[in-house]
């Protein structure tokens, strides 16, 4: 089957479904390459099916790991001379871009910025920029202290107003308002409350809203009529449910479906190319220090499999790998040897975060697959009750990499 172009991927609920089952078999087809977690089995499967992609990324320096990793396009291309299959990566990943040259217009000032993040700051005027112009009211959705709504409000001609359960973000948001004289009014609100009231005939806007939050705003937005729905989705992994059940009715019929957990979910989002250099290290500190417990817990228990550790406190960073390990068997009931070798398990630890990063950038490739199989099943959603929906991008990756917008309008006669 061919594809319809690129940029005419918001044009009919047709090529929305094409593109879905396409994903969703090349998916199932390279199921050995993404599923399993390199972190866990320090020889997956796949290297031995195909050794010479193992082989390949094998010689990838540290600098072109990083590389690889912040340009999944330029790996696929590379990783495509041993396993062809992967040359459909940029075919199927692609989406039109939706943003606008506007974006800076749209921005807020810096001066009227107040307690904003920087990245935040452009990339609420990026979001407002591709769904202007604003022809009802609008509700943000999870707003928290109303940045987004604050942002839209000079290009909305109709009341805005926010949801947010945090009473304090709540104060605060409608404190900044009344500071730079926004009309906008925030209200304490847990979205996901069955006695929830939406306003009527608002446009539901969220930026990152996460997970059941985002898909809470599309089945309440359809089943109260929202006129418009313009959202960008986040931490789909975050739900309720195990296992991720498809919203439309077309991906829940589909033979041969995708079944998805949680951990397959949280791949969708592991990307840090947003993350500062001091995070990063902070991320490849930790990763040896879990490798190399992990090479000692096997040899203590003599049990070759993966011993999950709980997630670490921040202050365990200022510790040593020794202070690590303790910790970590202390969680696990584990008892350590006064003789243990600290030195080489660490060592041990930093030759296999360097097979895991190896491992995992192929891994890694299948991260923008699987998010947009998650978000165009949303757009089959919405097109089947009823709205035509664009799909594409409202800024550049390097911005944030949870850059896709779904923007719904309800059609005449529904």
């Amino acid at each position: 089957m061919t594809l319809p172009p690129v940029a005419s991927l918001h044009h009919g609920a047709e090529s929305f479904y094409q593109r879905w089952q396409q994903l969703n078999d090349w998916l199932v087809q390279h199921r050995e390459l993404w599923q399993p977690a390199p972190f866990a089995d320090p020889n997956p499967a796949w290297t031995h099916k195909w050794p010479a992609l193992a082989d390949r990324v094998a010689n990838f320096s540290d600098s072109d790991c990083q590389l690889l990793d912040d340009d999944p396009g330029v790996l696929a291309g590379l990783a495509a001379r041993e396993l062809p299959s992967l040359q459909r990566f940029e075919e199927l990943t692609g989406v039109p871009s939706l943003s606008s040259e506007q974006a800076g217009r749209c921005t807020l000032a810096e001066i009227r910025a107040t307690d904003m993040p920087g990245r935040k700051r452009l990339q609420s005027g990026a979001f407002a920029s591709a769904i202007e112009p604003l022809r009802h009211d609008v509700l943000d959705w999870c707003c928290g202290k109303g940045h987004l709504a604050r942002t839209l409000a000079p290009l909305c001609d109709g009341s805005i107003s926010g949801f947010e359960r945090n009473p304090a973000l709540v104060d605060d948001g409608n404190r900044l308002a009344g500071k730079f004289g926004d009309p906008v009014s925030l209200l304490c609100q847990d979205v996901m409350d069955d006695r929830l009231v939406l306003p009527a005939a608002s446009h539901g806007v969220a930026l990152h809203a996460c997970g059941d939050l985002h898909r809470r705003l599309m089945r309440r937005g359809v089943d109260d009529g929202l006129p418009r729905l313009s959202f960008s989705p986040c931490c789909y992994h975050l739900m309720d449910a195990p296992d991720y059940q498809p919203l439309s009715r077309r991906a829940g019929d589909w033979r041969g479906r995708l079944e998805l957990g949680r951990n397959d979910l949280r791949l969708a989002v592991q990307e840090t190319v947003t993350a500062p250099e001091r995070v990063r290290q902070q991320t490849r500190q930790i990763g040896r220090w879990r490798q190399g417990f992990d090479g000692l817990q096997r040899h203590l228990r003599g049990v070759d499999d993966y011993l999950p550790v709980p997630s670490h406190p921040a202050a365990l960073l200022r510790c040593d790998f020794a202070g690590f390990c303790r910790w970590a068997a202390a969680r696990k009931a584990l008892a350590l040897p006064e003789e243990t070798d600290f030195d080489h398990w660490e060592g041990h630890g930093e030759r296999r975060l360097q097979e895991v990063r190896r491992h995992e950038l192929v891994r890694h490739l299948f991260r923008r697959p699987l998010e947009l199989w998650l978000v165009l099943d949303y757009a089959l959603f919405l097109e089947e009750r009823g709205y035509d929906v664009r799909l594409g991008t409202f800024c550049q990756r390097q911005l944030t990499p949870r850059n896709l917008l779904i923007d719904a309008v309800r059609t005449a006669g529904h």
